[in-house]
């Protein structure tokens, strides 16, 4: 019925923690914002290198060589006026 008490063996050689980056629990919690920050950093010199040029949105001027393409489309436009006012 008494069963002996046993206890159990030291082991021979203390157990020594490893150093922090030897965890792989680590660079799974800092990949991934460290990912992030690197993605980030090379879309912002991928945007900056390949700049798009800005549209120049003021009105247009009065050019000479617009001038007949403005009178043909006016002159389409009266024709088509002068026709739907007819009775």
């Amino acid at each position: 019925m008494n069963k002996p008490v046993t206890t159990p063996a030291k082991p021979s050689s203390p157990e020594v923690s490893k150093p922090w980056w030897r965890y792989p629990i680590v660079w799974m919690v800092v990949g991934g914002p460290m990912a992030v920050v690197v993605a980030g950093i090379s879309t912002a010199v991928i945007a900056y290198q390949n700049v798009d040029p800005v549209m120049d949105i003021s009105p247009p001027t009065s050019q000479a060589s617009h001038k007949p393409a403005m009178q043909g489309r006016n002159l389409a436009a009266d024709h088509a006026m002068k026709s739907a006012d007819a009775p």
